[in-house]
């Protein structure tokens, strides 16, 4: 056994066309680290519907040169089998370590297989990337990014030529012709042949942010702004000068971009304290909101000021944004279908039915919800928002950003906040109030367990209120295709369980509807519905054993 794991790792090493990566195998070899190596070669990165994702590092279970020119090669290869040989594959990066590098060995590939590629010019936003696809006519896109992940991971995300996100069969398909790729030194990768496009891509998609905002509408809300180490800074700056919005305050400590994220343990606005710096920069200018991008800038998380904090600040969860949002949109009068995920607040589908407005639900993740016929608008409870779907059928974190300070704008005209908003949503339809039980894991088997132990014996009732219906998503239902998740309706309340798809977590989403009469109920339906979700986070995860 460990003869041949020695052996695989030597085999490895001798197509390692990365330096870097054939140092650390070699010296792993040398060492004869053997637990290490085990797990560097347990099997490969699996390629699914987020693409690629993984800490990087030598071997087939990492993210490295290797893995990215057999992704590569496999991705061409597909696009051939589909007809689509010549065609032209625009490649964008972010600014984490290696990705420079993972676009232009892509880019190689491309150019070798009798593809056209064209890499954005530098570091940019996922949805630039999103855009340029439909913008340039390609084929296919590829964005290098481990959007919020830690820093040691990095990925890959594939997108077809309708500018949306890889679903299945394309990633089973694509998948297969990976698998199918031989040794590395038949992979033709030239020195050059590609082109690196102009700045040109990046003012056509500023030029486009205007479309999200009402000719004339005020544009007088301040802000306090995070690139959280990432690349949004230039982008959403530039995109809020163009709109005539006052220059954002940026984190200077989180403005430029720095694969190391030295400020965070994780790069993602919902981690505990990835805001505290943004939170003192807004004590000292006294902006009316935060607006924070995760670090490829597709994420767009808000704060605002709320005295009944401590610190005098408040981040609205993603379902808050993606209400105000909707309410907003509603208010200016637009048509078209609201969509959002399954794992997001009911609201929504109730401020559509309102309006007079299409609603959608879609399974997890913009791939589904970019997909939606006619769809207007569509959000994610994890700070995704997708504001304009014919320029960038993805999340976008500048787009959705220019929208909430609008909203904001609008409001502090009428002397009102988006915590006044809020409070009117609440009377209109119920409040809505939803929490997260989130559980990282080092061992994958943990969250099988907890899986199969709530299907094997699933709660009857959670804090005391009675499950009416339990759902194994696994089977579909009559209008979602099967997907690894446990849905519970209960009494006034529901709970979605379900893996991460990009990260080793469980991942549990909790919604209770309060019934509210008047403004002078908020305060007891928001106390009711804390202490609702916190119980039946403790029963939850109790029930699943974790």
């Amino acid at each position: 056994m460990q003869h041949d794991l020695i052996a695989q790792a030597r085999t490895w090493l001798a197509e390692d066309p990365d330096p870097e990566t054939r140092d650390e195998l070699g010296a792993l070899i040398e060492a004869g680290g053997t637990q290490e190596l085990a797990a560097r070669f347990a099997g490969t990165l699996q390629f699914g519907t987020a693409g690629l994702r993984g800490e990087l590092g030598a071997g087939p279970m990492r993210m490295n040169r290797s893995v990215v020119i057999r992704a590569a090669a496999g991705l061409a290869a597909y696009l051939k089998a589909q007809g689509r040989a010549g065609g032209l594959v625009v490649i964008g990066y972010d600014a984490r370590y290696k990705s420079e590098d993972f676009a232009r060995d892509t880019a190689a590939v491309m150019t070798g297989a009798g593809l056209r590629a064209a890499v954005l010019p530098r570091p940019l936003p996922t949805p630039v990337l999103a855009y340029a696809i439909r913008h340039l006519g390609a084929v296919a896109g590829v964005e290098v990014t481990a959007s919020h992940n830690p820093p040691r991971d990095n990925g890959y995300k594939v997108y077809l030529g309708d500018g949306s996100q890889i679903v299945p069969p394309a990633d089973g398909e694509i998948a297969a012709a990976i698998a199918a790729v031989g040794p590395l030194a038949d992979v033709v990768r030239p020195e050059d042949g590609w082109e690196t496009l102009g700045e040109e891509v990046l003012a056509a998609y500023l030029a486009r942010t205007d479309a999200v905002l009402a000719p004339g509408s005020p544009r007088t809300a301040r802000t306090v702004y995070t690139a959280m180490h990432g690349v949004g800074t230039s982008v959403l700056t530039a995109a809020f000068q163009r709109a005539g919005f006052p220059a954002p305050v940026l984190v200077a400590e989180q403005a430029d971009p720095d694969p190391a994220f030295p400020t965070v343990a994780f790069p993602n606005p919902e981690e505990p304290g990835a805001m505290d710096l943004a939170f003192a920069t807004a004590r000292r200018a006294a902006p009316d909101l935060i607006i924070a991008n995760d670090p490829d800038a597709d994420r767009c998380a808000v704060a605002v000021p709320d005295t009944a904090t401590e610190g005098g600040w408040r981040m609205l969860r993603g379902d808050e944004v993606g209400a105000l949002l909707a309410a907003h949109l509603v208010e200016r009068g637009v048509s078209g279908v609201f969509a959002e995920s399954i794992v997001s607040s009911s609201l929504l589908g109730r401020i559509a039915e309102k309006a007079g407005i299409g609603y959608a639900e879609t399974l997890t993740g913009f791939k589904w919800i970019a997909r939606v016929d006619g769809l207007r608008y569509g959000y994610e409870e994890a700070l995704g928002y997708c504001v304009d779907p014919e320029g960038v059928r993805d999340k976008d974190g500048i787009t959705a950003a220019l929208l909430v300070a609008e909203l904001a704008s609008v409001l502090k005209e009428q002397g009102r906040t988006l915590l006044d908003l809020l409070d009117d949503l609440a009377l209109a339809h119920g409040l809505h109030a939803t929490d997260q039980l989130s559980v990282r894991v080092e061992d994958l088997t943990v969250i099988a367990d907890a899986m199969a132990r709530l299907r094997e014996q699933p709660p009857t009732a959670l804090a005391g209120l009675a499950v009416i219906s339990a759902e194994d998503l696994s089977r579909g239902t009559a209008s979602l295709p099967p997907t690894d998740g446990l849905r519970y309706q209960l009494e006034g309340a529901r709970v979605i369980v379900r893996p991460s798809g990009t990260e080793p977590k469980l991942k549990c989403y909790l919604e209770v509807v309060v019934p509210v009469a008047d403004a002078a109920g908020l305060p007891a339906a928001r106390a009711r519905g804390a202490e609702l979700l916190a119980v039946i986070k403790r029963d939850l995860a109790a029930a699943a054993g974790i």
